[in-house]
């Protein structure tokens, strides 16, 4: 996976706005949570991709049907007049969160987040993008940005050609591509695409060729860099739920399994250091669980904040996802170091995701420069 670029010009201090966040989940939100879950457990359950990963495609046949499509959460950032279901980035960072939980397989993030956010930005003034959203919306078509994975929302972009480490590429059936004049939707047949080998491997990487001139031309230099940018941040905001949701089944696993599991005629949960250990990973989880519903709620409602409660989302969540998974592992002894134990899917995912659209290190110099401090001399 390629390297961020180094970061641009620093945008200016920031102060945080007096507008209070809403940190809770919404009846509504609960009701979208349960029925994703159910479809999730009946057709995605860890054992059915423990068998998926080592075929070709680690995707459920018909599992974004049922959920970008039947259920409609492809749609939950599109407006109704566009052909969305007119949510929000709460109701999205739900799904995130029940998706990190079960490290499923699918473009969700990046087609119904980070594509959908890009295309948002540029709908006003190109019929094709407003086309392609209610295709997107619709779970009919699936978009991927053409820019590598560890891509930070202020870094540099890459300008069409060849690009590395595109997620979700081979399931795409559209590419939007940033170029020196603009941004452009490339039909995935026109297109070559080879498939990489990725840490996760529930999350497919591929390197992305288009040609130069290919593609309808959507927006302008200008407007394609603010367009990017918008789909960039969301991603990382909402990816902070993705890792909220898989540290907390690995909490969850790890308690249940030392309840279960008995040394010197005890359960070996009842022993202090791991309870110990077990309780300061809860601690943790609290506070990723604000930090990301806060960077959701910024997103949802346009905050100025935005930038800064996301950076400090993914500065904080990537790093509790990966401690979760560590922990899910060493916790569970010599299982947990098995293939047949999802642990190591998590454990993956976590890692994979600590670089995802921007390093911890990366989100903690944004941070820095949004609230005015040096950095250390």
């Amino acid at each position: 996976m390629t390297e961020s670029p180094e970061l641009t010009e620093s945008p200016e201090p920031t102060e945080l706005t007096e507008q209070p966040l809403d940190l809770l989940y919404s009846e509504t939100e609960d009701d979208l949570r349960a029925a994703v879950r159910a479809l999730l457990a009946d057709r995605a359950g860890h054992q059915t991709l423990l068998g998926r990963i080592e075929t070709e495609s680690p995707y459920v046949p018909g599992l974004w049907k049922s959920l970008a499509g039947d259920i409609g959460v492809a749609g939950l950032l599109v407006p109704e007049k566009l052909g969305g279901q007119g949510a929000s980035h709460r109701e999205a960072a739900v799904v995130l969160e029940e998706l990190g939980r079960a490290v499923t397989p699918l473009p969700y993030l990046t087609s119904a987040v980070v594509a959908t956010e890009t295309l948002l930005a540029v709908a006003g003034e190109s019929d094709a993008a407003a086309g392609l959203l209610a295709e997107l919306a619709g779970g009919r078509t699936v978009a991927a940005l053409a820019v590598p994975l560890s891509t930070a929302p202020d870094a540099g972009l890459p300008t069409g050609g060849t690009v590395t480490a595109v997620a979700d590429a081979v399931a795409a059936d559209v590419f939007l591509v940033p170029r020196a004049d603009g941004l452009y939707a490339v039909p995935a047949d026109e297109a070559t695409v080879v498939p990489q080998t990725p840490l996760d491997l529930t999350r497919p990487l591929a390197t992305v060729t288009t040609a130069a001139g290919s593609g309808a031309r959507l927006a302008g230099p200008d407007e394609a860099r603010a367009a990017v940018r918008r789909g960039l941040l969301a991603g990382a905001g909402l990816l902070a739920s993705e890792q909220l949701g898989l540290a907390e089944w690995c909490l969850e696993e790890t308690v249940r399994y030392t309840r279960e599991r008995h040394q010197f005629n005890r359960p070996v949960g009842s022993f202090q250091a791991l309870k110990h250990r077990m309780a300061q990973l809860w601690l943790d989880l609290v506070g990723a669980r604000a930090a990301a519903r806060a960077a959701a709620d910024a997103l949802a409602t346009g905050s100025a904040d935005a930038p800064l409660l996301v950076a400090v989302a993914q500065a904080y969540c990537s790093r509790t996802a990966v401690r979760a998974a560590e922990e899910c592992v060493q916790l569970h002894g010599g299982i947990g170091m098995t293939w047949e134990h999802p642990a190591h899917l998590a454990l993956k995912r976590a890692k994979s995701d600590q670089i995802a659209f921007g390093s911890t290190g990366r989100h903690q110099d944004a941070i820095a420069a949004l609230v005015g401090l040096a950095p250390p001399s």
